[in-house]
């Protein structure tokens, strides 16, 4: 327990409502909350606010004031781990710092902080708010390939009415789901409730509902031959970097389906490209990508196998609320002395 009121700094573009709705439910945060020194969102939860948008020298000092002289921060100052990294060093009685994003673990290890920043401040993610959005996307994009979205947009673009074809059934197919977190779990749930057989990736054992079976993640090119479609919901490490590359997609069964809602760094892109090509994966429906914005030149852009979501697939009306209910409950448990949700681990950053 660090105290009994809590100076929490809004670091992020937040509503007022939402403001209100955190102190109204955990009274011993003393939210500093200045909307004037934060960019306007464009969208619903758009946390990196209007690019146009900048403070005058003294809303800068005064901003500057504010996060410097917080005991917590809502959001990293300005989505900019430099940022992080300077209030961590000029604030000494920093001790928590909440991320937007899901994976904030990779906005903490970009702020290169001290290991005894990283064991004095606790770093939490937004992790688990964006499960039901992005499971539905994954679930969609496991039924448009095995519905042949690609062929089917291709025909009506050409106004071709084919032969008939027997489309695939979800039903019976096996799914692989690479990571038991927020989202996998959700997606395990949602693709088992639909009848197919689900095998998940992780590091651990763990009894979870949908998932008829737990692999490791050194056993996925074993496995890959099994699979009919294969979900990314993993962060973005460098024990994840490129997981899925050219062995993966070289034994995975001819024509599988590939979604990812993780991080793009986890698929090795030029790997998929030709797992494309070769007609190994049959459909890609991918919210993530390697470099955002996905680049002009990139290849992937020009294909009817593949549908690209720009990083939107986990927005909804509701992300800025959950993640106000979520800030407040770990406020209540950081005061408390107990444990809170979603602590990034400093050694990994996930």
């Amino acid at each position: 327990m660090i105290s009994r009121q809590l100076r929490v700094a809004v670091a992020a573009p937040l509503s007022g409502d939402d403001a209100a709705w955190i102190t109204q439910h955990e009274p011993r945060v003393e939210l500093m909350y200045e909307p004037d020194l934060l960019p306007p969102m464009r969208w619903a939860a758009d946390y990196s606010g209007d690019p146009e948008f900048s403070r005058t020298p003294e809303q800068q000092a005064r901003f500057t004031q504010l996060v410097d002289g917080a005991d917590a921060l809502y959001g990293i100052p300005d989505v900019d781990p430099s940022a992080l990294a300077r209030v961590a060093a000029a604030n000494s009685r920093l001790r928590w710092v909440h991320t937007m994003a899901a994976g904030g673990g990779s906005q903490v290890r970009g702020a290169n902080l001290t290991s005894e920043q990283l064991e004095r401040i606790a770093f939490t993610t937004s992790a688990g708010v964006h499960g039901h959005p992005l499971a539905e996307f994954a679930v969609f994009g496991v039924f448009a390939g095995a519905k042949s979205l690609a062929r089917l947009r291709r025909q009506q673009r050409d106004r071709q009415w084919s032969g008939r074809w027997s489309m695939q059934q979800v039903a019976d197919q096996t799914v692989l789901v690479l990571g038991l977190g927020g989202i996998g779990s959700i997606v395990a749930r949602k693709l088992d409730a639909l009848g197919a057989t689900v095998v998940a990736v992780a590091r651990h054992d763990a009894d979870t509902a949908g998932v008829s079976r737990i692999v490791r993640p050194e056993d996925i090119v074993s496995e890959a031959h099994l699979m009919d479609a294969v979900v990314n919901t993993l962060p973005g490490t460098d024990a994840t970097h490129h997981l899925l590359g050219d062995a993966f997609f070289s034994a995975v069964k001819s024509g599988a389906t590939l979604v990812n809602v993780g991080r793009g760094t986890v698929i090795d892109e030029e790997a998929l490209v030709w797992a494309l090509a070769s007609g190994q994966i049959g459909f890609a429906a991918l919210d993530v990508f390697e470099a955002e914005p996905l680049p002009a030149d990139s290849p992937l852009w020009h294909r009817d196998d593949v549908l690209i979501s720009p990083h939107t697939a986990a927005l909804d009306d509701r992300e800025e609320r959950r993640i106000a209910e979520l800030f407040a409950d770990n406020a209540g448990r950081l005061l408390d002395g107990t444990p809170m949700r979603n602590r990034v681990n400093t050694v990994e950053f996930y």
